[in-house]
């Protein structure tokens, strides 16, 4: 690739360079040779012009090189298709390639598959692109041409959904759009043996939330008999696997209609019981102040609530509040599945904030499962913020 500048690094900063971590704030920066592109590809060096890497620069971002290449590894239009066909290859080994249950997983996560601000989700054939970052968006016809090589004639679609991802991206004039076999791909996928309908048009993220596909499957493992309330509840996955698995009831909770009209059709594809399934549009918080109905399990997976560290104060606040009230109004013995998706909020206080809702609350909890997220969502071992996904099971008495 062409070397479009120099980014030179305080030599206070390079330490976390040495160490792999993809990730350079600006404050490490000492200088830059010229002015540049968001996205552009540059070379990062130390004061004493020792190589560091190379990676994609952002002058505006607090993010302001996300590092794709270390010390002399040189960059090449191979070495991005080497990395798709090697996040392949892991999921192949996982099992998620050829599973005639489950057709929906995710191919390339970010830092966790060596490029840093993609995102690329498989649903049965159709791919779903998401770049967060401006330099992943120039790579965006060399990753379309890396996903036709490696998928071949099972590719039946590839749509790039970057819109709302890109900083300033629809600024910029970019739109959502299928790059490959627009309207070939069906939009109902198969997790577990469960049938989904995922609308990566018009649905959150890519469409669905595959981190939770684990997790998903032991809810349903613990909900027999059990009267279940599945909290900002998107489609209904928790529910789903609820329904399947013998629950006494199951209602859904969500603030957005659309959402909960495509968790009843989820339910009506998969042929359960419609009388077993209540869905119920409202705001979480004010729900759990005064529940209609009683629940021996309940499932708090909001949306993240701190997505930088000045937001993490007014964060935890959150989570300890929903937490309190759900400890307050489930039933003795019951199950408490609670999750946190925010990157700010590590799995130590996430815990902490969770155990300082059940004194509040005055209930005795015991810790059942300490949750994450699954393989197909790996974790770079030099990057710990890519853990994003905390989950704990209590029994609340």
């Amino acid at each position: 690739m062409q070397i479009e500048g120099t980014v030179r690094i305080r030599n206070k900063k390079t330490r976390s360079i040495e160490r792999f971590h993809p990730w350079v704030f600006s404050g490490a920066i000492k200088s830059i040779d010229r002015e540049m592109e968001e996205g552009a590809f540059v070379k990062v060096i130390d004061e004493d012009d020792r190589l560091l890497g190379h990676g994609f620069f952002s002058p505006e971002a607090s993010i302001a090189v996300r590092l794709t290449h270390f010390g002399d590894d040189q960059p090449t239009t191979d070495s991005w298709l080497e990395r798709l066909r090697s996040a392949y290859q892991l999921r192949e080994r996982l099992g998620l390639t050829a599973d005639d249950q489950t057709n929906c997983y995710r191919l390339i996560h970010g830092e966790g598959d060596r490029l840093p601000g993609l995102i690329i989700d498989h649903y049965d054939g159709a791919l779903v692109i998401q770049a967060h970052a401006w330099g992943m968006w120039r790579l965006l016809d060399t990753i379309k041409d890396g996903l036709l090589e490696i998928y071949g004639d099972s590719c039946k679609a590839i749509y790039q959904k970057s819109a709302d991802t890109l900083p300033n991206g629809k600024e910029e004039g970019i739109e959502n759009g299928y790059l490959h076999g627009e309207g070939e791909a069906s939009h109902v996928v198969l997790e577990n043996g469960i049938k989904m309908h995922v609308d990566w048009v018009l649905g959150q993220k890519t469409g669905f939330f595959l981190d939770q596909r684990e997790n998903r499957a032991l809810v349903g493992k613990l909900s027999k008999g059990r009267r279940v309330l599945n909290t900002f509840s998107y489609t209904g996955g928790f529910s789903l696997y609820s329904l399947q698995n013998d629950a006494e009831y199951v209602h859904s909770l969500d603030a957005s209609g659309k959402a909960l009209n495509w968790g009843d059709e989820n339910v009506v594809l998969n042929g359960f019981d419609p009388a077993k399934h209540k869905s119920i549009q409202a705001d979480a918080v004010q729900y759990l102040k005064n529940l209609e109905h009683s629940y021996d399990l309940i499932i708090l997976d909001p949306p993240a609530f701190a997505k930088h560290q000045k937001a993490r104060h007014k964060a935890v606040q959150g989570y300890k509040r929903i937490n309190r009230l759900a400890m307050e109004q489930i039933e003795p013995g019951g199950l408490l599945f609670t999750f946190s998706c925010s990157q700010a909020v590590d799995k130590q206080l996430f815990t902490n904030t969770v155990i300082a809702a059940a004194i509040e609350a005055k209930r005795k909890v015991r810790i059942l499962h300490q949750l994450h997220q699954p393989a197909d969502h790996p974790i770079n071992a030099f990057h710990p913020e890519g853990e994003y996904l905390k989950g704990l099971v209590l029994e609340v008495k």
